[in-house]
Order: structure tokens, then C-alpha cells, then sequence
């Protein structure tokens, strides 16, 4: 599929994501952790949505993803919206280039697409090489809870106007994994015939204790876990859909 067309598409699966409770839930951290830090982080921002509520918060934000459509389509949403963000294209697992950042947030469970546990501890020791002393860094995932009662072996659909889609979860080989095989039926502009587009995601969790090895050897401490937009720490990894992890670089 044509990112500039999964841009649009993500978008619409999008519109009704929390993005006012992210920024509210990492706008709290930064004041209590962070108050001076102006130089911003987002790491996986998409079709930057938290990137321009970052922004109009007036933070010096930078927004890194992969997909370069996905960039283009957030660099003229920040115009649309009289803010600036600098957007680069690079993968999380190669980062580099950022230096002395004093935020970085990853929110949406872009962790969760960093499938192998040392493919994680090298994501988050490029994250904690960008970070200035003390810097704050945020990131969710989805909880093994959630995945394994919520959406393994599950179908998920929606019809909008001008797309629909089929969504089918399946678990994975490894401990943790989802494959998510989507199927997009989208309508065309020029004749009103409905294309059909096919993705493939893999995702995985893992246990609460595993993230925290992995982040302190990558060099953070963990300052706060927390579940579900909550600020306080986390009290039942059993029943947390979404899971908060606040450090700081040593």
C-alpha cells in the first residue's frame, strides 16, 4: 500500500484516539520532572498529532518515523496549523544524529513493533544517547493482559463513509506476539469503486520487569510505571490495558 494512502487511512482509524489524554499524561511528567525542558522528542510521531499539540505547547519539537509519506502528511498538517516541527525520516532502531534533547515521549505503542528483546535494549540506548543529563523519556505499551484477553484470536470492523475495514488478530509464534492482518477497502476519488489494500503488523509485549532490565542496562532509571492515563504508579499489571513507563537518563 502507498503510505500516502495509509497516512489518510490511519488517520481515519485514528480519530478517535486519546490524543488529548498522551499530551495531558506526558505534559504532567514534564512539569513535575522537567519544567525548563523546551528541546522535544517524538519518536514514531506519525501523522504528527502529538508533534503539533507539542508544538503549540511551545516546545522545540523534532518528530521522527520511518515512513516518509506518513512524514509529509504531518509536515502539512503543523503548516494547516501555524506551528513548526522538524521531521526526519529514520528508523528507531538505527537513531541517530539527535543530540540533547531534554524530552522524548513514544507514545501509540510504537514500542510494541520492536519485536526482539535486543532490538529494544538498542532502541532504548540510542534514546538515552539523545537525552541530555537527567532527561526525561515516556513511552506506552500495550499490556501482555490486553493483548492475550482483549485481542488475541479476535475480529475487529468498521464501515465509514468512503472506507472499511477487517482487522484480524492471530497469536504469534513468540510469547507476546500478535500478527494483525488488516484488509482496507478504500474509495477511489476518480470513479467510486473501492480499492482493496492488505497490511501485515507484528507486535509484541512483554512483562513489566522485562522492559525495566531492559531499560536499565540501556542506561535509565525508572522514575514511575503507571496504566491506563492514571499518573499515580501502576497498582495491578493484571488489569492495565495500556502501560506508562517514566525515566530518566542517568
Amino acid at each position: 500500500m502507498a503510505y500516502s494512502k495509509l497516512a489518510y487511512i490511519y488517520d481515519n482509524l485514528m480519530q478517535d484516539a486519546p490524543y488529548e489524554d498522551w499530551h495531558q499524561l506526558v505534559s504532567h511528567f514534564i512539569e513535575r520532572l522537567n519544567p525548563r525542558g523546551k528541546k522535544l522528542l517524538d519518536l514514531g510521531c506519525g501523522t504528527g498529532k502529538l508533534s503539533i499539540r507539542f508544538a503549540e505547547s511551545g516546545f522545540e519539537v523534532t518528530g521522527v518515523d520511518m515512513s516518509e509519506d506518513m512524514l509529509a502528511y504531518a509536515q502539512a498538517e503543523t503548516i494547516a496549523n501555524g506551528e513548526t516541527v522538524q521531521y526526519v525520516q529514520q528508523d528507531l532502531r538505527t537513531l541517530e544524529g539527535m543530540n540533547d534533547f531534554d524530552i522524548a515521549f513514544s507514545l501509540c505503542d510504537v514500542m510494541n513493533y520492536i519485536t526482539d528483546e535486543e532490538e529494544l535494549k538498542q532502541v532504548f540506548t540510542r534514546i538515552a544517547t539523545s537525552l541530555s543529563e537527567n532527561g526525561l523519556f515516556i513511552f506506552d505499551v500495550h499490556s501482555v493482559n490486553h493483548f492475550e484477553h482483549n485481542m488475541k484470536n479476535q475480529i475487529f470492523s468498521e464501515i465509514y463513509e468512503d472506507l472499511t475495514y477487517i482487522w484480524l488478530c492471530s497469536e504469534g509464534e513468540r510469547t507476546g506476539e500478535l500478527i494483525h492482518d488488516l484488509t482496507f477497502f478504500l474509495q477511489s476519488e476518480q470513479n467510486n469503486l473501492y480499492e482493496r489494500f492488505d497490511e501485515t503488523h507484528i507486535q509484541r509485549t512483554f512483562s513489566i520487569s522485562t522492559y525495566q532490565q531492559l531499560l536499565q542496562s540501556a542506561g535509565f532509571e525508572i522514575h514511575q510505571v503507571c496504566a491506563d492515563f492514571e499518573t499515580e504508579p501502576i497498582v495491578s499489571e493484571e488489569s492495565a490495558k495500556r502501560i506508562f513507563f517514566v525515566c530518566i537518563k542517568k
